[in-house]
């Protein structure tokens, strides 16, 4: 199990926003892309603040209520971003999972630039292939 790694499971073309983005623009792309969330990346691709479902309905709410829509990402979205490497341990970040509770990570290398996001259910799928393969191998 320690040799899977995040990116043979990862997402590698993710939803992503800019910091200026208008925040109906970023839920038009999270709900086409089906996705519960998102990198904000600056225009080196570098992780700058994470983007979710929930910081969106917030302001949604907010918005609809006062009849206005000019906020942007900038504005909700989350700039202390857990980030795991692609070359982390699936079984690492399971654990992490347990322990922190997000649904989605974006992945970054050594420097910080974006190179996809990994969600709960890539983890899920990864240990299951694991172990569906440890059965076959009995």
């Amino acid at each position: 199990m320690e040799s899977l790694q995040v990116c043979n499971y990862m997402n590698r073309r993710p939803v992503t926003f800019s910091s200026e983005m208008p925040v109906a623009e970023a839920v038009e792309r999270l709900l086409a892309g089906n996705q519960t969330g998102g990198a904000v990346l600056d225009e080196n691709s570098k992780v700058v603040g994470f983007l979710s479902e929930q910081d969106c309905i917030e302001q949604m709410i907010t918005s609809s209520y006062y009849r206005e829509q000019v906020a942007r990402v900038k504005d909700i979205m989350k700039t202390e971003v857990l980030s795991v490497k692609g070359y982390d341990s699936i079984f690492d970040l399971a654990q992490k999972i347990i322990k922190e509770r997000p649904k989605l990570y974006p992945v970054v290398d050594d420097d910080g630039y974006f190179l996809g996001t990994i969600s709960r259910a890539n983890v899920l799928y990864a240990i299951d292939v694991q172990l569906r393969d440890g059965y076959k191998d009995h």
